[in-house]
């Protein structure tokens, strides 16, 4: 009697998995969906906007954050940190060491006119930083075109209050400072959440053909006065206080001089004070002796002088003419 394998062979088909290995996998599948979505990275640029079944949760500041996963929180990043340019009448066209600049079809941005009705072209940047994440976000749809809009407005307006010679000279400050608050001051009250931080004019210039010809004939002048001016104020402190310093010395000289007579007159006034006291002592003795100090001083300096008495009556005096010297022989 033969044997026979009754062993069953491998079947063709594999075996369903057991339910408790699905919902093992789908356990899986929901915890990691659950932490890839219950986690996000805020930059230390930005700040995160959080919402909360569409309504505003919280703003989020740097760091790694938690949030209510499966699409419950949203999270929207804002770079609230960073300082943004816009462009006005130019473009850069390549940044580099050297910066290519495209001014292509951006005239209508540019081309203003003035309050003494010229055309002028005027290319200016704003700077603006984000300072409320929330309502930059959900107040306005269309931000940069109305940020854009806004800042021309401005420009505009505070160019076409100028005459052309003060936007190009002496008003640019001006229009960059009453710019920056007209802006910031418009943007608020349109609720967009950014304050504009700098308004700085770059080129400003008339357009091409005889109307800049003219206005850089106009620059040259404007130049060549202003070289002739600060010329002028060299010389004028160059001299100012040579001429200064000669005045305070004739001053000086002139007010030794006036103190020297004013004391010499002092002390004349006492010595003939002095001389008073005793003339009205003894008006004779001081009479005479005022006398005899005159005529020593008449004839200190003086030779060969003869003194004659008047009054002498008795003789008659005589005068060698032939005189010798002292020490002669006399024949």
């Amino acid at each position: 009697m033969s044997e026979q394998n009754v062993t069953p062979g491998k079947s063709p088909f594999k075996r369903a998995p057991k339910p408790t290995s699905i919902l093992v996998v789908i356990i899986l599948a929901i915890a990691g969906m659950f932490l890839l979505t219950s986690f996000y990275v805020v930059d230390q640029t930005e700040q995160a906007v959080v919402l909360r079944f569409g309504q505003l949760n919280k703003i989020s500041e740097a760091g790694l954050k938690w949030k209510i996963p499966l699409g419950i929180d949203r999270v929207y990043k804002v770079p609230t940190k960073v300082v943004q340019t816009m462009q006005f009448g130019f473009r850069t066209a390549q940044p580099g060491i050297t910066t290519i600049f495209s001014r292509d079809d951006y005239d209508a941005e540019s081309i203003m006119l003035t309050g003494d009705l010229n055309i002028v072209s005027v290319e200016w940047i704003i700077q603006y930083r984000i300072t409320d994440p929330a309502s930059w976000l959900f107040n306005v749809s269309e931000k940069d075109k109305t940020i854009r809009d806004i800042s021309q407005s401005v420009i505009n307006e505070l160019v076409g209050d100028r005459a052309i010679l003060d936007v190009i000279g002496d008003e640019r400050t001006s229009i960059e400072e009453n710019g920056k608050e007209m802006m910031n001051q418009t943007l608020n009250n349109y609720g967009l959440g950014i304050n504009i931080i700098t308004v700085r004019l770059q080129n400003i210039l008339p357009p091409e053909g005889p109307v800049q010809d003219a206005f850089e004939d106009v620059n040259k002048a404007i130049q060549d006065m202003e070289r002739l001016i600060s010329e002028g104020k060299q010389a004028y402190n160059a001299e100012i206080p040579k001429a200064s310093g000669q005045a305070s010395q004739m001053i000086q000289q002139a007010s030794g001089y006036a103190t020297g007579r004013v004391n010499r007159a002092k002390g004349d006034v006492a010595r003939f004070n002095a001389v008073l006291g005793e003339y009205e002592n003894d008006p004779e003795v001081t009479r005479s002796r005022i006398y005899y100090e005159m005529m020593e001083e008449v004839l200190l300096n003086n030779s060969n002088i003869e003194l004659i008495d008047k009054n002498l009556d008795n003789f008659l005096p005589l005068k060698n003419l032939n005189s010798t010297p002292t020490g002669g022989n006399n024949e």
